[in-house]
């Protein structure tokens, strides 16, 4: 692979969601809920990460949005997670700047864990995880770590897509979300790093 490169790895309904947004697109209000299911937990999850007990009505407030420019989104599935993706966070950004406080530390919702995972030792790991567990674990990562492991893992962003929501380049978000579950997969006492999340070419721990 070349530098920064890395499969896109489809998640599993993302068939599903294109054709779901294709039809909500032509004013199919059905299959505009059938997007808003698939997307939903994975997008609640990270905001969670983001404004803690605030994500609902930040989720609420960014399919608003979502819904209202729906019409302007050109892309796939996969496309359609990181529009809305990037939308849940300038509007998680625009309430924390609100409230004058800093985002706080990623904290993982049942929900989030509940969600269908790749099956990496990282995934694993993540997966095996209490809720109680994953709030304590993520909870404790670099603000940036936590970021890229719930938009890689929890919404199911590719590095590219992620780097996109948090305005960085790939490489330094892939090596945010390889330390970030490194790091968990340290403290669960698995293998943890895997040869398809390898570091940032020239970057060090």
């Amino acid at each position: 692979m070349g530098q920064g490169a890395e499969p896109r790895r489809p998640q599993p309904r993302d068939g599903e969601l294109g054709a779901a947004v294709a039809r909500a697109q032509d004013g199919d209000e059905t299959a505009f809920a059938v997007a808003y299911r698939i997307v939903q937990p994975g997008l609640l999850g990270y905001l969670r990460g983001l404004v803690g007990d605030d994500a609902e009505d930040v989720a609420s407030d960014a399919w608003l949005e979502i819904a209202r420019d729906l019409g302007r989104f050109r892309g796939d599935g996969a496309g359609f997670r990181g529009w809305t993706a990037t939308i849940a966070r300038h509007r998680a950004l625009d309430h924390l700047r609100r409230q004058r406080v800093r985002p706080r530390a990623a904290q993982l919702g049942q929900d989030a864990l509940e969600l269908p995972g790749r099956h990496s030792t990282h995934d694993q790991a993540l997966e095996s995880l209490s809720t109680e567990q994953a709030l304590d674990l993520v909870r404790r990562l670099p603000r940036d770590q936590a970021e890229a492991v719930l938009l890689r893992v929890v919404v199911g962003l590719d590095g590219p897509a992620a780097a996109r929501v948090l305005g960085k380049r790939p490489g330094a978000v892939r090596t945010a979300a390889y330390r970030g579950l490194r790091r968990l997969a340290r403290q669960l006492g698995t293998d943890g790093v895997t040869d398809a999340d390898p570091p940032t070419l020239g970057e060090s721990r």
